[in-house]
């Protein structure tokens, strides 16, 4: 089953975050202190990898509201957590294995969660259908017309429990039917069919970046701690490591053969140090290396007895070994963060992976390279949320998978009204703090497309960008050939940027292709640039290429009934001024352009209808990209297109 929707409330500083959507890949932006965190650690408490971990009333609670939980919470719970969950096909095929064909009203999970909650028991909503349930225990359990006359009156579990229980004697199939239904929780289907589906549903797994491997332990020292339960988060890590590694403390402790400890435990921690350096930029010259020994008197307790523990890595360009916690504090969380995850695999791979503040000390070049082995290494197998304040962890090829997380405070009236954290999936309505990341992240696509980007895509503007990410995402749902990465797209702002723009690209030596928008006075320019030295031949196309009119802008590859639907999406006009395709169509007879034609007919709109801009429709689309997933004419015609735009284009890579 697939987490595809949440909601977090009284938790720290969430009031209510609202419902938010949840993708493959989802990203929280937004400032420190806004409430990332809360909402990660609200979601982990549902089912953590982590058992020691649970909501806590005293600090988990929001303070201002400690005084009166009975009144705000008349049933005497507080929901902190609500999830929404999508039932495959082998979580149905579960459920119909032990109660039957046809017993699940629909495919959708709800499960919450919170404070005072009985230990252990979330709350469930779920469509299941009792009497086809009890149906089937009947025929399986092969009762006769007379052994199941006495269910006559029952419906569910509770009531054919009651009937078979008052009966002074029973068959061997009423006694066996009988204990079936008690093998359900409180004889109650729904409960059985939640308890299956529950072992289904996924543990989250919560890491920060706070949490580095102990590079120095003493092992006695750790053993201690952990019958204690005082473990240390880096000396959990290394606890992780050594699991991975196949071995224990006990081993270590008591091992005659240290040395073939150590071998396994340096495989273990070469292997981990070969898969960062497929994902590492910064320093491929590092080895790890691992040693066991006695510890000497004068080191610091309690590392001068017993048995100690070192892990320490080795640069092979300077020919030196320092401890792990003397390296980067970027590459130590990296090999931490892979430690855990390694062991995580092996022990419960069904997990969503939640990374608070992922990379923070990491240099920006070896964020993105974090970035690309959460796209290439983690997604695959795994959902991940993770969250962010740095715009080189910004996924600008995923926009859609980014929520905004923003502490509310509404200052219009006398006194300040405290919202509390809020979670908003449109990227472009938040404060300028918040905003800071998107903006440096979209400043930093732009000038790597300047100077190193070796494919570079140069289109109009902003909202060819959205769409051709969004349409490529699409396309690959639906295992089509989307955009490729190795293109970087680049906004000039219009044809008569083109020229300088190809001219500064083409002295750095960068391939260069262009797509670009064609009107009535700019088909001279369009071919003068085609026939000049600046572009290669085969490089320079309009979108008039890909549709059947000889103007045309990329909002044209939609099929109008789809474009229709954009824009009522975009401006929610009155119902008297729905947009119509005849209605689009008949605004501006003068063009085939759409946007021409939406222009002229917002034009004739309320005043309460903000006018057309070409970045309305985008943006739009951007938030709702689920408009592209049907299998309607409009939208197979509209894939269709953009994927003949897309495959011209990735012809052209270098």
């Amino acid at each position: 089953m697939k987490l595809f929707r949440a909601r977090v409330q009284n938790y720290r500083s969430v009031e209510d975050s609202g419902e938010f959507d949840i993708g493959d890949m989802t990203c929280l932006v937004g400032k420190n202190e806004a409430g990332k965190t809360a909402l990660l650690n609200a979601l982990r408490g549902l089912k953590s990898t982590q058992s020691a971990f649970k909501y806590d009333e005293t600090t988990d609670y929001p303070r201002r509201f400690a005084m009166k939980f009975d009144e705000r919470h008349p049933s005497g719970k507080a929901e902190v957590v609500k999830t929404w969950w999508r039932i495959d096909d082998a979580d149905r095929a579960v459920v119909e294995k032990r109660f039957g064909s046809g017993v699940l009203k629909g495919d959708v999970l709800q499960v919450s969660y919170g404070f005072r909650y009985e230990e252990g028991k979330r709350i469930l909503e779920l469509g299941v259908d009792d009497e086809k349930c009890l149906s089937h225990l009947v025929a399986k359990h092969a009762l006769d017309n007379d052994a199941s006359g006495v269910l006559h009156a029952s419906k569910d579990g509770p009531s054919a429990d009651a009937a078979l229980s008052a009966l002074a004697t029973r068959t061997p199939t009423q006694d066996a039917l009988l204990q079936d239904i008690k093998k359900c929780r409180d004889s109650r289907f729904g409960l059985a069919v939640f308890d299956l589906l529950s072992e289904r549903m996924p543990h989250f797994f919560y890491t920060s970046h706070f949490e580095r491997m102990s590079g120095e332990v003493s092992i006695e020292q750790l053993q201690k701690d952990r019958a204690a339960k005082q473990i240390t988060s880096g000396d959990q890590i290394f606890l992780d490591f050594l699991e991975y590694s196949g071995t224990t403390l006990e081993e270590l402790a008591g091992a005659t053969k240290r040395e073939t400890l150590k071998a396994r435990c340096e495989a273990a921690g070469n292997d981990i140090t070969d898969e960062i350096f497929q994902f590492w930029s910064q320093n491929n010259a590092l080895e790890v290396v691992i040693d066991f020994g006695p510890g000497k008197a004068d080191d610091k307790p309690p590392f001068n007895t017993g048995t100690v523990a070192q892990i320490r890595i080795r640069n092979t360009n300077h020919k030196a070994t320092l401890p792990l916690s003397e390296r980067s504090a970027g590459f130590v969380w990296f090999f931490s963060f892979l430690a855990q995850f390694r062991q995580l695999k092996k022990t419960n791979g069904n997990a969503i992976i939640l990374l608070d503040e992922p990379g923070l000390t990491l240099h920006g070049r070896a964020q993105s390279d974090l970035l690309r082995y959460i796209s290439e290494r983690l997604l695959p197998e795994h959902q991940v949320i993770f969250t962010t304040h740095s715009p080189f962890m910004v996924p600008m090829d995923r926009l859609a998978d980014v929520r905004i997380v923003e502490d509310l405070i509404d200052r219009s009236g006398s006194r300040a009204l405290v919202k509390g954290t809020k979670v908003n999936a449109d990227v472009l309505e938040v404060n300028e703090d918040t905003l800071f990341p998107l903006q440096a992240a979209l400043g930093y696509e732009i000038t790597q497309s300047l100077f190193i980007g070796a494919n570079t895509l140069l289109v109009e503007g902003a909202s060819d960008i959205i769409y051709l990410q969004i349409v490529s995402q699409a396309l690959r749902k639906r295992g089509k050939e989307g955009l490729s990465d190795k293109w970087t797209i680049c906004p000039a702002g219009g044809i008569d940027k083109i020229a300088p723009f190809v001219r500064l690209f083409g002295g750095n030596g960068i391939n260069v292709a262009v797509l670009s928008d064609i009107a009535k006075g700019e088909f001279g320019k369009i071919e003068k640039l085609r026939r000049s030295d600046i572009m290669k031949a085969g490089q320079f196309f309009t979108v008039a290429d890909f549709v059947s009119q000889e103007e045309a802008d990329v909002e044209d590859l939609f099929e109008p009934d789809l474009f229709v639907s954009m824009l009522n999406g975009a401006y929610a006009p009155p119902a008297s001024h729905q947009v119509t395709v005849e209605k689009l169509t008949q605004a501006d007879l003068s063009t085939p352009r759409s946007v021409k034609k939406a222009e002229a007919l917002f034009k004739l709109m309320p005043d309460e209808v903000f006018e057309f801009d070409h970045f309305g429709p985008a943006r739009w689309l951007l938030c709702n990209p689920d408009a592209l997933d049907g299998n309607s004419q409009s939208v197979i015609a509209t894939l269709d297109r953009f994927e003949k735009l897309i495959q011209t284009y990735n012809n052209l890579l270098a």
